[in-house]
Parts: C-alpha cells; sequence; structure tokens
C-alpha cells in the first residue's frame, strides 16, 4: 500500500489549502493536488494527497471516506498507478 490517495466527488469550490487543512487532521501532508482542465481551468471534481505514512493514509481513509464536504459526500482510496501506455499499434505490415 501506499500513502497516496485519490479523492473523489469533490465540490469545485475547494481549495487545494481547504483539503490539506482537512486531510491534516489524520496526519502529515506531503502534497495535494486538486487537476484542473486544460482548456476550461475548471477543477475536475477530484485530487491527489500524499499522507505522510501508510498509517495516516489508512486513517485518512477511514475517517473521511463517504464524509459530507461542501455538500457533497467524497470518496477516498488508494490512488491506482497509471497503467502503462502500449505505445501504439505498430502500424501492421509494410510492402
Amino acid at each position: 500500500m501506499n500513502n497516496k490517495l485519490f479523492v473523489g466527488n469533490l465540490s469545485f469550490k475547494l481549495s487545494e489549502a481547504e483539503l490539506e487543512s482537512l486531510f491534516g487532521e489524520f496526519g502529515t501532508v506531503v502534497s495535494c493536488s486538486i487537476p484542473t482542465d486544460r482548456e476550461t481551468g475548471r477543477k475536475r471534481g477530484f485530487a491527489f494527497v500524499e499522507m505522510g505514512s501508510q498509517a495516516e493514509a489508512e486513517a485518512a481513509i477511514k475517517g473521511l471516506n463517504g464524509r459530507d464536504c461542501e455538500g457533497r459526500q467524497i470518496a477516498v482510496s488508494i490512488a491506482q498507478p497509471k497503467p502503462k501506455g502500449g505505445g501504439g499499434g505498430g502500424g501492421g505490415r509494410r510492402f
């Protein structure tokens, strides 16, 4: 298990500072990021939070998963690593 958490169903108004404060109740927050849409700049409704230890990450999941945050029930789980890309199709045979 790693210390990086995925946080889903976030309010679009929530700031990184507010999110860091929320997770800070459960330990040290190493990093916190709320991705935005490249074209519109609007927050995408999810975030990644890295906690200081595995125990702190587990405590944050237990304490925050399903909790109401600005009128939305947030979902907190261990972040899944990005799958490795296939590198394209190869293009088939050439003659």
